[in-house]
């Protein structure tokens, strides 16, 4: 017998989360007695909707239903979905509708040359990260900023299994790391909700739910980016803090690569230390670059 429809099975999986974070009191009900679960049950939300505890149990479940847009629409309403979350339920439950395809295109990543030079020709840090946050392709600033990507094998430059590495605990101690582990996570959503079992997603997502206890908690929360920004402070001995805005832009292509670009305003105190961490990291690689020029 064959499982779930993994659009289905995913479509289950964010429901229940969602279900999982509203209180009887968010959408006007009465605890009453003794509960086992924190968030609302499931005949609670079923009531809400105006579905029967069954159908809707069934929909949670990714057994093969295929609820309408009405549903849908009903659904969304019950759990309080802001637009985004709501996008994201419509785009998985029209997904499960369809026969899994038997085949997937899932050619490899590429950066249009085009790109490579834009991306060389800023003067400020950026990379390109693909649809699941591998690294494709940096620039010299980033490079200043974030470490030398060679240093890790290829398949490891991804920016989840980086933010979650062992050895760098350290970065963990930073005030907006959970933020900014939400942000991954959620863009991670994103790219699973268009291919659920593609095999690289698949092997990040099993990976890091082995082995991080916090990675399994944030996962669970199903929370989705499509395209994100925030700050981040970066810690560095020679030059002290640097505070920086990051912002993803898209790039040609549906699901496709985006470009991660970090920015201080100009005159600031942090883009002075930018370009003195810049002017550091050029200073010591000059002679590997004209070594090998």
């Amino acid at each position: 017998m064959n499982g779930p429809h993994p659009y289905a099975r995913e479509l289950g999986d964010f429901l229940r989360a969602r279900r999982g974070r509203l209180r009887p009191h968010d959408v006007g009900l009465e605890p009453g007695g003794r509960r086992k679960v924190t968030g609302l049950r499931r005949e609670e939300l079923a009531l809400l909707a105006g579905l029967s505890t069954d159908y809707y149990q069934r929909i949670e479940q990714g057994r093969e239903v295929r609820p309408s847009d009405d549903v849908l629409d009903a659904l969304a309403g019950a759990l309080s979905l802001d637009h985004k979350e709501r996008r994201h339920l419509f785009t998985l439950a029209h997904a499960a509708r369809r026969p899994a395809p038997a085949r997937v295109d899932r050619d490899p990543e590429r950066v249009p040359e085009g790109t490579r030079r834009l991306l060389r020709v800023l003067d400020t840090p950026a990379v390109i990260l693909g649809r699941h946050l591998d690294l494709l392709d940096w620039n010299p600033m980033a490079q200043a900023l974030l470490g030398d990507p060679d240093a890790y094998p290829a398949d490891r430059l991804n920016m989840l299994l980086l933010l979650f590495d062992d050895t760098l605990t350290d970065e963990r101690s930073c005030p907006d790391w959970e933020q900014q582990a939400l942000d991954y996570i959620g863009m991670m959503r994103a790219a699973v909700a268009t291919d659920p079992s593609h095999p690289r997603a698949t092997a990040i997502v099993g990976e890091l739910s082995i082995r991080s206890a916090e990675f399994r908690r944030l996962w669970a929360q199903h929370d989705v980016r499509e395209s994100v920004s925030g700050t981040k402070t970066f810690r560095f001995p020679e030059v002290g803090d640097i505070v920086l805005d990051w912002d993803t832009y898209p790039l040609p292509g549906n699901p496709g690569p985006v470009m991660l670009v970090f920015t201080a305003e100009p005159g600031s105190a942090d883009s002075d230390r930018l370009q003195l961490l810049a002017s550091l990291y050029a200073t010591r690689s000059a002679p590997t670059r004209n070594a090998t020029s």
